[in-house]
C-alpha cells in the first residue's frame, strides 16, 4: 500500500470476476454491512456492526467474512460535494487497510456521497419510526454502496465485451 502526497492511503485492489462481495459503509461508532449474491445481481442488507474495541471487532469481521463466504470488499469512501477528498474519506481509507489486512481480501471503493439520506428517505417511506430507521439505516446505506459498485462494474464488462 502507498500513500498519495497528502499521506492518505491510497489501494485499490482487483476484485474477483465472481464470488460474494461484503459493502462497508464505515462509520465511527456504527458499520454499515451489505451482502450481494454470488452472481453479484443485488446487494442485501446484512447487519449494522456497533464498533466495540480492535480485538472484538476483528473477531466479528474474521467470523462474518468466513460465514459469508465473503471474497472483496466494497467501502464507501466519503467524497466532500466538490469531489475531494477530506479527513473523513482518510479515516475511510484507513478502516480499509485495516480490513484488507485483517482479512486478506482485495478492496474497492466507491463514492458514498447521498447513500446515508437516500437510505434514510427509504426507511421512512417504509413507515418506520426513528429508532427503527436508526437501527437499520447504516446496512440500507451499505447495500446502496454495494449496489451502485455492482451495476457500475457490470457496465463496464458491457462496454469491454461490446
Amino acid at each position: 500500500m502507498q500513500n498519495d502526497a497528502s499521506g492518505i492511503p491510497n489501494f485499490e485492489f482487483r476484485i474477483p470476476q465472481c464470488g460474494r462481495l461484503l459493502g462497508v459503509d464505515y462509520g465511527t461508532v456504527r458499520v454499515g454491512l451489505s451482502v450481494c449474491d454470488a452472481d453479484r445481481l443485488i446487494s442485501s442488507p446484512l447487519d449494522t456492526y456497533r464498533r466495540r474495541s480492535n480485538l472484538l471487532d476483528a473477531e466479528y469481521f474474521q467470523k462474518l467474512v468466513a460465514d459469508e463466504e465473503i471474497v472483496g470488499l466494497v467501502v464507501g469512501l466519503a467524497i466532500s460535494l466538490n469531489g475531494t477528498e477530506g479527513p473523513k474519506a482518510k479515516e475511510c481509507r484507513d478502516y480499509a487497510a485495516w480490513l484488507n489486512g485483517l482479512t486478506n481480501l482485495p478492496v474497492a471503493f466507491q463514492d458514498e456521497r447521498f447513500t446515508t439520506h437516500y437510505a434514510n428517505d427509504v426507511l421512512e417511506n417504509l413507515g418506520l419510526n426513528p429508532r427503527e430507521r436508526k437501527e437499520r439505516r447504516d446496512a440500507v446505506a451499505a447495500q446502496v454502496i454495494l449496489q451502485v459498485w455492482l451495476e457500475a462494474a457490470a457496465l463496464d464488462r458491457d462496454a469491454k465485451i461490446g
